[in-house]
């Protein structure tokens, strides 16, 4: 981001919008004071809360970070939401009171001794909320809030935000993909674009007049929506996993979905839908051959295993580079290398590729997935998008016949949302099985999928 000149009024409610890249999560994290000093970039201008510079104005504001799990401090649900109270010197008795009014605003009801980290990334998005409503800041800093909620959470987080502000009068900047959920709550859009301010102004002129031009940039526009692919030309092909009466758990002995009983096929996208915490990242582990089946029957077909065992759990790490590939919920929960052609490279150097082959599959990734530009970068320096496009283009490296994704489409702009979308919809129609564990209604239909949906009765 640079060359941003704009002045944001106690009160105000800002929309932030911009292109994956384009600065959101920088901007939020340089008002939080939170960038760190010139060893960790570079920077030029003034950044001012109240006057002083932001660093040095720490508490006025809350930050909710783009990853979840990036916030989780203490073990336990109550602990980690006073953590930030008890920073701020908030007396004791004031403490436990704001811990459980925040958990109620964001309605997170797993009790405040619930382990941290046995928390679905939805719940853990709710956790991180309600630790920064708990501190009762002057800024609120909300850096997509919603990405990984399910549609009934979506609805509550920006309820209990609105509340709040309405409570306390605080300044709120939201960054957020998700437009017509906030316009209800906002008065003001700012757009960034590579070099710098792209539009400023009531959503109605910013949106409405100019939408046409934001929506070419990349930017997501309430009735503008992005170009969708064909549906399949053929139907779905041989089944390559099956589950039968499958329970799947995290934690041993704490089973979170039973009676599973599924069928993943080539040439066909599963979706797999529900309510957070119902399992879908457990299940999608779990076919993915990284969890270890609670109970019941995980098997792959026999061209899928093609000599390996039956049961995809017992495949060694090689075996399962050609054979199933996944997405994480969480990017940097898979991100090994220093660059980012570096990340490409893993899966085809441990498959023994030549050279020439590594570099030509590589290339071609970079130019799809529009991370060209970005080849010598350090991973952990992308934005969520970026990370989100890399983590999706180092499974493709290996050219498995089953994917499984969790949450793909998660902090994606609108330009690359419709391109990774004709992507897996290319490998759909190309023989591939497609495991798509998502909240986003658009990409279930965009690729024509099959929907498996989690009840909420198997919540935990």
């Amino acid at each position: 981001m640079r060359d941003v000149s704009l002045r944001i009024d106690p009160g105000e409610r800002v929309l932030l919008l911009g292109a994956s890249g384009a600065g959101k999560s920088t901007l939020l994290q340089g008002l939080a004071g939170v960038l760190g000093g010139d060893e960790e970039g570079e920077s030029a201008g003034a950044l001012l809360i109240d006057g002083a510079p932001a660093a040095a104005a720490r508490g006025r504001a809350g930050l909710v970070l783009q990853d979840p799990d990036a916030q989780v401090i203490l073990a336990r649900v109550g602990d980690d939401v006073a953590f930030g109270c008890e920073n701020l010197g908030v007396p004791r008795e004031e403490i436990w009171p704001r811990v459980h009014a925040a958990l109620d605003a964001v309605r997170l009801d797993v009790g405040i001794d619930r382990p941290t980290h046995a928390l679905s990334g939805g719940q853990k998005q709710r956790l991180a909320l309600a630790g920064a409503l708990a501190m009762r800041p002057g800024l609120l800093l909300l850096d997509e809030p919603t990405a990984n909620l399910d549609p009934v959470g979506v609805a509550d987080v920006r309820d209990a935000v609105g509340r709040v502000l309405d409570a306390t009068g605080a300044t709120l900047v939201v960054v957020e993909h998700r437009v017509d959920v906030w316009l209800p709550l906002v008065d003001r859009v700012i757009v960034l674009g590579a070099d710098g301010l792209l539009a400023d102004g009531p959503p109605q002129s910013v949106l409405g007049a100019r939408g046409a031009e934001l929506a070419d940039a990349g930017v997501w526009v309430p009735g503008i929506p992005p170009a969708v692919p064909p549906p399949p030309a053929a139907g779905a092909g041989e089944g390559l996993l099956r589950a039968r009466e499958l329970t799947v758990a995290r934690v041993r002995g704490v089973p979170v979905a039973t009676g599973i009983d599924l069928e993943v096929r080539a040439g066909e996208v599963l979706a797999i839908t529900g309510p957070n915490g119902a399992g879908k990242s457990t299940l999608g582990l779990t076919l993915a051959g990284l969890l270890h089946p609670a109970s019941g029957e995980l098997s792959a077909s026999a061209p899928l295993a093609a000599g390996a065992a039956p049961a995809p759990i017992a495949w060694r790490s090689r075996e399962l580079l050609t054979r199933i590939g996944t997405v994480f919920q969480d990017p940097e929960h898979q991100l090994l290398a220093r660059s980012v052609r570096g990340e490409l490279e893993v899966g085809p150097r441990a498959l023994g590729m030549d050279e020439a082959a590594c570099a030509a599959r590589v290339d071609e990734l970079l130019e799809r997935l529009r991370l060209s530009a970005l080849a010598a970068a350090n991973p952990y320096t992308l934005s969520g998008g970026e990370k989100r496009r890399l983590t999706v283009a180092a499974v493709l490296a290996t050219a498995p016949r089953v994917l499984v994704l969790d949450e793909p489409t998660f902090g994606q702009d609108a330009r690359t949302w419709a391109e990774l979308v004709a992507l897996l919809a290319r490998l759909r129609d190309d023989g591939s099985a497609i495991v798509a564990i998502t909240h986003d209604e658009a990409v279930v239909d965009a690729l024509h999928a099959r929907r498996f949906a989690l009840g909420a009765q198997a919540a935990a």
